[in-house]
């Protein structure tokens, strides 16, 4: 053989190892993570911006996640659901309680006076997923649910007393929050957060349902003038459930070494952390709420909370009526809730 046949085909070789695929293990993947927060709020700037960034140096860089804030990549808060579900993002982290009735055994825990702080209730999440939830989540793949630390009413007006409540415009930021502070006697609206400083600053509503930790974010120091908060043990009226999705179809496409990285940032893996982390971003919102001198923090008396606590009981049945319409075993599925609560509310 001919040194410039030798050579020809030497050449041959190397440009089709040139144009081989890689192997599996060196290519990169990025994944999109989009949400209705802003960028300047606590949980963005504390969990999900450190979330892509861990998932990103355990994978060495192979796996980047970029975090989209503020709607970016377009759409409205309630469409996230559909967003991920439909692969238009790859991750998501939303409020489902911000599309009445999508998921509607994940309300549960928005009902008022059952949850008790963000890690208790978090965990329990875990645990109630695994029993309930296959169904609701057969669309997505979960990273994690979880909840705040709970809500206050943050107004412009005092509230000292059960009739206070009447005719007063709140905002709730899910459907059982809006039944709630109906159940109260107020005049209630549901709108997602990105609404609420102009409702606040045109009068629209003269208050909300809000954990500190966001509050911050929509500048309610400014916006409102009392923020309180109910009588021990259990101060806040209620919370709401967070979902952190993930297109199933950008996870399936993962090889296993970057699938187990994912995994190992999910559900009970980061659940504790998650949990523990809400219990510090509320407590530095509140800071923020505590900065200026014109604001009041009070508490309602024992005896009109018991009174706020026996308004509310309606909420439960409202609830329960529509478990039973979907077909849903919503005694049993709020008896698991509370056991699964304070299971958790012991350690």
């Amino acid at each position: 053989m001919s040194k410039r046949v030798v050579i020809s085909i030497l050449g041959a070789l190397v440009c089709a190892l040139s144009l081989a695929p890689l192997p599996a293990a060196s290519q990169e993947y990025t994944l999109r993570l989009h949400t209705f927060m802003p960028p300047i709020a606590n949980p963005v700037r504390t969990f999900l911006i450190p979330w892509a960034k861990k998932v990103t140096e355990q994978s060495k860089g192979r796996l980047k996640v970029q975090v989209y804030p503020s709607m970016q990549l377009g759409g409205r808060p309630p469409q996230l659901l559909d967003q991920v579900r439909d692969g238009v993002v790859d991750i998501i982290w939303v409020v489902p309680g911000f599309s009445p009735g999508r998921m509607p055994k994940y309300e549960l825990f928005e009902l008022p006076f059952l949850t008790k702080d963000a890690v208790s209730t978090t965990l329990a999440l875990q645990d109630y997923q695994d029993k309930w939830l296959q169904d609701e989540l057969k669309d997505y793949h979960p990273l994690l649910l979880h909840a705040t630390e709970g809500f206050l009413f943050m107004t412009k007006q005092p509230i000292r007393k059960m009739s206070d409540f009447r005719g007063m415009k709140l905002r709730g930021a899910s459907r059982t929050g809006v039944w709630t502070l109906e159940a109260l006697g107020a005049a209630a609206i549901g709108v997602d957060l990105s609404e609420l400083p102009t409702m606040m600053s045109k009068g629209t509503i003269s208050g909300t349902l809000l954990p500190f930790e966001i509050a911050p974010a929509v500048k309610m120091q400014d916006l409102a003038d009392y923020f309180t908060q109910l009588s021990p043990p259990q101060t806040r009226l209620g919370t709401v459930v967070f979902t952190f999705l993930m297109n199933k179809n950008s996870y399936a496409k993962l090889p296993p070494d970057l699938k187990k990285i994912i995994d190992a940032n999910s559900g009970r893996n980061i659940a504790l952390a998650a949990g523990k982390n809400w219990v510090e971003i509320e407590a530095r919102g509140e800071k923020v709420m505590r900065s200026k001198k014109k604001n009041r923090f009070e508490t309602i008396s024992p005896a009109e909370t018991a009174k706020i606590k026996e308004a509310s009981k309606p909420v439960y049945d409202r609830f329960l009526a529509e478990m039973k319409r979907l077909g849903f075993d919503g005694e049993a599925m709020l008896a698991d809730a509370r056991a699964m609560i304070d299971k958790y509310s012991k350690h």
